[in-house]
């Protein structure tokens, strides 16, 4: 009979456990799921966020919720109780945190998306820092240890910690300069004076990351970044001016040579991708020059990678023309005097 006693008691608990989890299986499984497929209906994304946040928490909080009637059905000692009621506190609290931390990077990513704020991970990162601060707090002054001693001691110890970490504060500084002036924002393509050039891919608390277009990764601390001579190709705006120098005959008609340049370009701009079809593109004449009369085209790209494919189609489209036309690009030509008075014209480079 005693030990029919100890197993039903043992049941008991054990049903409290195994009810906790079931019940944030089917929280975290079936309800959770069916929350962000309407979420996914509603104009404000932050419910999303919200949903998002409390997958696996939900099971969690459960399963602890389960464990917790499981202790009040289990006769304990008062000190073991107390201490198996501390340690539910500080589960509880840590799951909040977890939440915070959750919520926390996912609004300021939403905020970011709606432009307010450039998307890069150095807020995420610092949001996530603050509230899991804020929750280690509230664990410390749960658990009975006072927390105005530490704050003392944090402030103290700041000044200390500041001057050994002037490198990674002057980089984190840097890297918020960088992002509340807006001047480089991930996305944008730039030139920094060095000669490194890339998309920015991201800007964190110490490095700003650039991918280059032969697919390799850049990494420029921000204090180097903040300080340096940055040519920024998406600003104000993502088109850009494409140029390109070309050469006639001095028998050409300039006349001539001008409609039909402008009339490839015009058609190119229509016709091949990242052109801007609007744009009146036009020729600049500039120099006589020693074998051709030289001038400038002058296109226009919708980003600064589109150009490299504007002036491919546009040399092959050209001289296809100019050939049709009978137009003359002449090659270079030098006149070399020979050692007894006599010239001789050749062409290619000189000699």
């Amino acid at each position: 009979m005693n030990l029919f006693t100890n197993a039903e008691e043992l049941m008991v608990p054990l049903a409290f456990i195994a009810g906790g989890a079931l019940a944030g299986i089917i929280v975290d499984s079936v309800i959770l799921r069916r929350l962000r497929a309407l979420t996914r209906r509603t104009p404000w994304e932050g419910d999303d966020v919200v949903v998002t946040s409390l997958k696996g928490v939900t099971f969690y909080a459960f399963f602890i919720a389960g464990v917790y009637g499981a202790l009040l059905r289990t006769p304990l000692t008062e000190r073991t109780r107390a201490v198996a009621d501390k340690a539910i506190l500080v589960l509880l609290l840590l799951l909040a945190t977890v939440l915070l931390v959750r919520l926390a990077a996912g609004f300021v990513t939403l905020y970011a998306k709606k432009a307010v704020l450039p998307s890069t991970s150095i807020f995420t990162n610092l949001a996530k820092a603050i509230a899991f601060t804020i929750g280690m707090l509230i664990i410390l002054q749960s658990l009975g240890i006072s927390i105005a001693p530490l704050l003392t001691a944090l402030g103290v110890g700041g000044l200390a910690v500041a001057l050994a970490l002037q490198d990674t504060l002057s980089n984190l500084f840097s890297g918020l300069h960088i992002i509340a002036t807006r001047q480089i924002r991930p996305g944008d393509y730039i030139r920094l004076s060095s000669g490194e050039e890339g998309y920015v891919t991201d800007i964190s608390w110490r490095n700003t990351v650039i991918r280059t277009l032969p697919n390799n990764t850049v990494i420029v601390p921000n204090s180097k970044l903040a300080g340096a001579i940055v040519t920024n190709f998406h600003l104000p705006e993502t088109e850009m001016a494409v140029l390109l120098d070309v050469g006639v005959s001095y028998d050409s008609d300039l006349e001539h040579v001008e409609k039909v340049t402008v009339g490839v370009a015009r058609d190119l701009l229509r016709e091949v991708q990242g052109g801007v079809p609007t744009f009146e593109p036009f020729i600049r004449y500039n120099a006589f020059s020693d074998f051709s009369i030289n001038f400038t085209v002058i296109m226009r790209g919708c980003e600064y990678v589109d150009q490299y494919l504007i002036k491919h189609e546009f040399v092959k489209r050209l001289h296809r023309r100019y050939l049709a036309e009978g137009i003359e690009i002449p090659f270079p030509i030098r006149t070399v005097r020979l050692q007894h008075g006599a010239a001789s014209t050749i062409p290619g480079e000189a000699l």
